[in-house]
């Protein structure tokens, strides 16, 4: 499952690798709202709440569906400004329709993106179903959205607010500590477009993005099958380090493509793609392939003696043997006249990383 972005025709220069302030704020909010997704920064959440003043605090958990489940895209910019004053001027110069439909996007589920949705502002189902959602959500997000239907401006300029007040109470401090290390990605990624060109680039982003064969498209590797075109305005790409593990993208109609990465961490993992532990998932879902793991988790075998141990037919254990190996969880040695069916060991014990890795990507 795949996001496709397709970049037939698109000038180079329409490629760009920026820092955003808004974006890296954003992260760190989704940390503050999902301190699970993050175990390294529990400390940096934790003494940030404990620093917060209660006005604020209080502010942050009624708008943090604008950031916890799914990013609102007008907070990922597509043209990254220096400061966080300048990329909020850029947010306030958004129509209200187009803010408050982004901002009561609250899932990354199926059905967002798949078309321009109707402005809750005009549209009585759409507005119907907003508030549906937010009473879902509890009562403090429900009333943040009544708030927000009746009174657009308002609410945006209350949101800009308790964002500047958090550029204050902890953004400032953590930008200052990452510039480095954002500095030193952008570095990196600019130079190797410039002289290997955007497959390498993209291949430096992530394991789970990656240029299409014949150049025209950027596949990343996501939970859905989508599809978006650049439409000649340009693709961004925006370093993040408090939004590890997340790759985010905004990727709806009438926004331009923008893709957040982590940056990567000293020797990090390569991402298992989401495709590779679907079928390790698929293959470990048969009882008899379980059967044949248990026994081979105490060692080698050849398809004859797993054939022996658990009653079967030699051709019936080859069957599965072959859907393991596929999915990368045997490895086969032959030894003479015989060939040995081992475990993965490392691989299956990561899955459930691996799966968790993909799911929060």
């Amino acid at each position: 499952m795949t996001l496709r972005i397709d970049i037939s025709g698109l000038p180079s220069e329409r490629l760009r690798f920026a820092a955003s302030p808004l974006a890296e704020l954003t992260a760190m909010l989704h940390v503050l709202a999902e301190p699970g997704h993050h175990p390294r920064l529990a400390d940096w959440a934790g003494d940030v709440w404990a620093g917060l003043r209660p006005e604020l605090a209080e502010r942050l958990r009624e708008a943090e569906f604008l950031w916890r489940s799914s990013q609102a895209d007008f907070l990922i910019p597509a043209r990254p400004r220096p400061t966080l004053a300048e990329e909020l001027d850029d947010v306030d110069r958004i129509d209200d329709e187009t803010y408050v439909t982004a901002a009561l996007v609250t899932t990354c589920g199926s059905n967002r993106g798949a078309c321009a949705a109707p402005s809750p502002l005009t549209d009585a189902a759409a507005r119907e179903r907003a508030l549906d959602l937010a009473q879902a959500r509890g009562a403090r997000q429900e009333a943040f959205a009544e708030q927000l239907l009746a009174d657009p401006a308002g609410v945006r300029a209350r949101v800009r607010r308790t964002l500047e007040q958090c550029a204050e109470a902890f953004f400032d401090a953590a930008w200052a500590g990452i510039a480095v290390q954002l500095a030193t990605d952008l570095r990196l990624k600019n130079d190797l477009l410039k002289h290997q060109g955007l497959g390498a680039a993209l291949a430096s982003v992530s394991g789970a993005v990656a240029l299409a064969p014949d150049g025209d498209c950027i596949v990343v590797d996501k939970l859905q099958d989508k599809a978006t075109a650049a439409r000649g305005l340009g693709v961004t790409f925006i370093p993040s380090v408090f939004g590890r593990p997340h790759l985010v993208a905004v990727h709806a109609p009438g926004w331009q493509p923008v893709v957040q990465y982590p940056v990567a961490e000293p020797s990090p993992a390569e991402p298992v793609p989401l495709e590779t532990v679907t079928l390790r998932l698929e293959a470990l879902a048969h009882p008899v392939r379980l059967r044949l793991l248990r026994t081979l988790a105490r060692g080698p075998h050849t398809t004859g003696e797993l054939a022996h141990a658990w009653e079967l037919s030699p051709p019936e254990v080859s069957r599965h043997l072959a859907v393991l190996r596929r999915a990368g969880l045997l490895t086969t040695r032959r030894h003479g006249r015989y060939v040995r069916n081992t475990l993965n060991v490392p691989d299956l014990t990561a899955l459930g990383t691996d799966l968790l890795t993909a799911v929060l990507r």
